[in-house]
């Protein structure tokens, strides 16, 4: 997936739907330090989710179309073992129908970095037009900018 020139990646709350960035990897060394927590909160609107809750749209349609080929290509071969050997059978390899490579994700250099004052070392980026309260990515708690 690709990054900012910050190193952030884009992520979209599974509740509100709304999208922010979040850092890819270790922020800080502070952040080498810490384990993951068993959810992460939206920044947005607090709700916790599991930490492969976030994709985008986009980032899934990525994925779907990566693994698409693979996929075709481990059906077929299955079906060929199954059918070898078997009297009265044939099985021809159909021709591999896969739906056009996904035009790669540019990300842009957009929204604004806030970190929250109880997990400092996860900064995220909401949106520039943001109002109101933040939640902390790492615990929920509400704070303010």
């Amino acid at each position: 997936m690709p990054l900012d020139s910050d190193g952030f990646l884009r992520r979209e709350c599974p509740h509100c739907r709304q999208q922010f960035k979040w850092h890819n990897g270790p922020a800080n060394e502070a952040a080498e330090s810490q384990s993951r927590p068993p959810a992460y909160s939206c920044p947005l609107c607090g709700q916790p989710a599991a930490d492969d809750s976030w994709n985008t749209p986009e980032q899934i349609e990525l994925f779907e179309r990566a693994a698409m080929p693979v996929a075709l290509e481990a059906v077929q071969d299955e079906l060929e073992s199954m059918f070898r050997g078997m009297k009265g059978f044939t099985y021809k390899r159909g021709r591999d129908e896969v739906a056009e490579p996904a035009e790669p994700i540019v990300e842009p250099d957009d929204m604004t970095i806030v970190t929250s004052p109880c997990h400092d070392f996860e900064p995220v980026k909401v949106p520039d037009d943001h109002t109101g309260t933040l939640y902390c990515l790492i615990c929920g708690s509400a704070f303010a900018v």
